[in-house]
């Protein structure tokens, strides 16, 4: 069982910056592969990024490739997400989530989620 805490959320302007930090309970974070979704308002659920295991590796959707960062602590049990040059069509609720396979074929976990509100 693994039980995931998004934080770093918030309301920040065009061109701006937020990092945002899953925190994963449990001895076993290193061996899930985690990534970020997220869902705007009347929207499906959108893939940001993953990472595997020893952080080693990572996917981004087409919309931030350039723009964000996904990275993960093991020893903190922490994966990040770093958000540079922010949008307002970046505006979502964001979720991390975590899988025990590479590449994820679906998610095991899912936090509860963390609101990201980019004002133009």
């Amino acid at each position: 069982q693994v039980q995931l805490v998004e934080s770093g959320g918030g309301l920040v302007q065009a061109g701006g910056s937020l990092r945002l930090s899953c925190a994963a309970s449990g001895r076993t974070f290193s061996s899930y592969a985690m990534g970020w979704f997220r869902q705007a308002p009347g929207k499906e659920r959108e893939f940001v990024a993953a990472i595997n295991w020893s952080g080693g590796v990572t996917y981004y959707g087409d919309s931030v490739k350039g723009r964000f960062t996904i990275s993960r602590d093991n020893a903190k049990n922490t994966v990040y997400l770093q958000m540079n040059s922010l949008k307002p069509e970046d505006t979502a609720v964001y979720y991390c989530a975590a899988c025990s396979g590479w590449p994820c074929r679906g998610y095991d976990y899912w936090g509860q989620g963390t609101q990201v509100t980019v004002s133009s």
